[in-house]
């Protein structure tokens, strides 16, 4: 790429980020453009037969699941009793991305799953470095990409060599993070810019990461719920109808939810356990650093074994781990719930989900997973 090519490309006037979400600004700087007006729910069948039968799952969205009392005490006494442990895990990641990439870096969480998990980690590195580190939340979207115009905002608010960290909530398969990789390869090959498509995650079940707090399968409480916990923003869109040429990706602001929103709640309960970890999770990040763990996409071999035994030809159906089954019974419609084993205590709203839904759960031994989720085929495809 010529010096007149990215001189152009960062001339280039892009839009400035409209207020959205219920996070303090100063927590998160949302890169994505309101569509709040406008009606994009589907019914959980509607959307199914349409994501099955090809549309594209970012050009509507689910209608969110209204949870129930018991559902709401049960998030609460999730968070309650893995509170230190997700602010372990979210403090893990914040050192190893300092170690890694420095002080300098731009947080980059993947909406929407990775918002609230960029801004424990910006608020841990604010406390242990005194460093306030810019955080957007930008959107990707399997079989379209990262959105380039939410890219070339940061980047002409920082400069091009400044260094990026993405960030997100889990892996599963660990589709986004292919996404992840193929377009940053993209976005090389376009702009000659050379990103790291390393992707921070808190929880790495896949085996895909290299920068985690935990390869456990556990409950991180931000899975039990929707925009509710994720600053009552819905999941991103992008139709060619309303996202033009020069836009953000897209998304619903849930203002109407606002006396049901536990967004700041689950992060300021988290940040709260940030001293008490800081020196045990800053040995675990050198710990972490100096003898990695292996990339082996492990969780994809898992998902073939599935595939096998019960003769699924579409792996689109097939959602494994805590974070992707719990999505699976919010918000798709569910064949069956196969769990590692009967007594697995990060399971609770998995089992009370499944049972408010009416739908079967099969222990299914040597899932490196805790579960799995299993998409009902109404034609082929999936999200």
């Amino acid at each position: 790429m010529n010096l007149s090519t990215i001189e152009s490309m960062m001339k280039r006037k892009m839009k400035s980020p409209e207020p959205l979400g219920s996070y303090d600004p100063s927590d998160v700087v949302f890169l994505l453009k309101d569509l709040s007006d406008i009606h994009l729910e589907k019914e959980t069948g509607e959307r199914e037969h349409a994501i099955q039968s090809g549309v594209h799952y970012s050009e509507m969205l689910p209608v969110e699941y209204h949870p129930t009392d018991e559902y709401i005490e049960l998030f609460h006494d999730t968070l309650a009793q893995s509170a230190e442990k997700v602010a372990m895990a979210a403090a893990v990641v914040a050192e190893m991305i300092v170690r890694k990439r420095g002080l300098d870096t731009i947080l980059v969480s993947l909406a929407r799953a990775g918002t609230p998990i960029g801004i424990l980690v910006k608020r841990y590195i604010a406390m242990k470095y005194n460093v306030n580190m810019p955080h957007y939340s930008i959107s990707i979207i399997r079989g379209k990409g990262i959105d380039e115009n939410a890219m070339l905002y940061i980047w002409q608010q920082h400069g091009l060599h400044t260094p990026i960290q993405f960030i997100d909530g889990w892996t599963g398969k660990g589709a986004i993070r292919k996404v992840l990789v193929e377009a940053c390869q993209s976005l090389n090959e376009r702009y000659g810019i050379q990103l790291d498509d390393d992707l921070a995650v808190l929880a790495d079940p896949g085996q895909c990461s290299a920068t985690y707090g935990t390869r456990e399968d556990y409950l991180i409480p931000s899975a039990c719920l929707n925009s509710t916990v994720s600053g009552l923003m819905s999941r991103t869109v992008l139709r060619d109808d309303l996202i033009g040429p020069n836009d953000y990706h897209g998304a619903k602001w849930y203002k109407e939810w606002a006396s049901s929103d536990l967004s700041n709640v689950f992060v300021d309960k988290i940040a709260d356990y940030f001293p008490r970890v800081e020196q045990v999770a800053s040995l675990q990040a050198s710990e972490a650093l100096s003898h990695p763990s292996e990339v082996t996409w492990q969780g994809m071999k898992d998902i073939q074994s599935i595939q096998q035994a019960f003769g699924i030809e579409d792996v689109n159906l097939i959602k494994p781990g805590i974070g992707e089954t719990t999505r699976v019974l919010l918000r798709r419609i569910p064949w069956k719930i196969l769990i590692d084993r009967p007594n697995n205590p990060n399971l609770r709203h998995i089992m009370l989900l499944a049972k408010d839904r009416g739908v079967p759960v099969e222990v299914f031994p040597g899932l490196s997973y805790s579960c799995c989720g299993i998409i009902q085929s109404v034609k082929g495809g999936g999200e």
